[in-house]
């Protein structure tokens, strides 16, 4: 990529998804470091709100996912070394978790900002009903200008169920609100060729594509005894957060203005560029789905609005529902001949789906009892295949 590519690419960003571990939230595990997460509050606060004298055209979405609940947790219990037990893993964390939340409340408040807490689990995120309610959810605290901390729900995962570590988290959230960026911040200056500690002839790698198999072989080392991550859990989560069409910047946490430099275009530590375009990546998915789990059959006005003018499709559009399907899965539509016009994530059941039928979108409520979307389908979740 030449420099203007990797500068408009870190300049029109306009959601980013920040990833802080262990070692940093926690000094190492001394503690919650105040200092830092009240620098990297600040930095977040003025992406939030924008600021044109430093060059921030317009305000960014930023979703803070942050390692430490466990590490707290251990220093307040007096463990010196991480437990394997995942009871006393849990109870770590629950311990932690209450101060790791009181922190990062304190400081962006003191930035101005509302702040939330959103604990997830792998189950949150491989269920597709639970993986569209936790983006509805993100997505308004967002609109709402609250910024979402995220952290593994280590109070009750399993290792059936645990994601594992939060660089993977921190791509997993990528996806599910379709972030522009990732930032990793850890406490290295990002990606060698080889360890530096060990071979001084390691190269830094400024820019890289995301899902390069060369990557994981540069990538090695186990996390601190703090943290469970390592540089190739860093490169993994690039990979899954390309997925989706984000990028990722590896960088040293403790860089000063590391976030506000990211934003303004500056590189700073390791661009992993996704190779396909967000929307893109999205729309391939839904093109490429194999198992449709059903069809909506829609009257010739709602097939003319959605090939003329990509609007979304309503309820009062509808005229049949084929096929049993739930809440965000990827079904057809199809036109008043029965041909397929396009394919989109379902925002209700086929069961609800028929009794929304030719009903405009004020009644939702009255028919089901509730309202998750005005839409059946979302443009920005609907592609047209002819």
């Amino acid at each position: 990529m030449t420099e203007k590519s990797v500068s408009d690419l870190l300049r029109h960003a306009r959601r980013i998804v920040v990833k802080v571990g262990s070692s940093l939230v926690t000094n190492e595990g001394r503690g919650l470091d105040e200092a830092a997460i009240g620098e990297w509050c600040r930095q977040m606060a003025v992406l939030a709100q924008g600021d044109d004298t430093l060059g921030l055209v317009g305000r960014r979405e930023v979703i803070m996912v942050s390692s430490g609940a466990i590490a707290e947790g251990m220093k307040r219990l007096g463990w010196a070394k991480r437990p394997q037990e995942v009871n006393e893993l849990q109870a770590a964390a629950a311990v932690g978790q209450m101060g790791l939340a009181q922190m990062y409340e304190t400081k962006l408040r003191e930035q101005g900002l509302r702040s939330a807490q959103v604990l997830l689990t792998h189950a949150d995120l491989a269920d597709r009903e639970r993986y569209l309610n936790a983006r509805s959810t993100l997505l308004t605290l967002l609109q709402y200008k609250v910024l979402p901390v995220i952290n593994e729900n280590d109070t009750v995962v399993t290792d059936e169920i645990k994601v594992g570590d939060n660089d993977t988290l921190g791509a997993l959230v990528a996806n599910l609100v379709e972030a522009d960026l990732l930032v990793i911040l850890t406490d290295q200056k990002g990606l060698y060729t080889a360890d530096p500690r060990g071979n001084p002839a390691a190269e830094f790698v400024e820019v890289g594509r995301a899902g390069d198999p060369a990557l994981e072989r540069m990538a090695g080392g186990a996390g601190s005894s703090i943290g469970k991550g390592g540089m190739l859990t860093k490169i993994l989560a690039a990979r899954r957060a390309a997925g989706s069409g984000a990028s990722t910047v590896i960088a040293w946490g403790r860089e000063e203005n590391a976030l506000l430099r990211l934003a303004t275009g500056e590189r700073i530590g390791t661009l992993l560029a996704a190779p396909t375009q967000k929307t893109q990546a999205r729309k391939q998915w839904m093109v490429d789905h194999l198992q449709l789990r059903g069809a909506l059959v829609v009257d010739a006005g709602a097939a003319a609005k959605l090939r003329g003018e990509g609007k979304s499709l309503l309820p009062i559009g509808m005229t049949q529902v084929d096929g049993v399907f739930s809440r965000g899965d990827v079904i057809a539509i199809r036109d008043p001949a029965g041909a397929e016009l396009g394919r989109g994530l379902a925002n209700y059941s086929s069961v609800e789906a028929r009794l929304l039928c030719r009903k405009p979108s004020s009644e939702i409520r009255a028919v089901l009892g509730y309202s998750a979307e005005p839409e059946m389908v979302h443009r920005d979740n609907l592609v047209l295949t002819r």
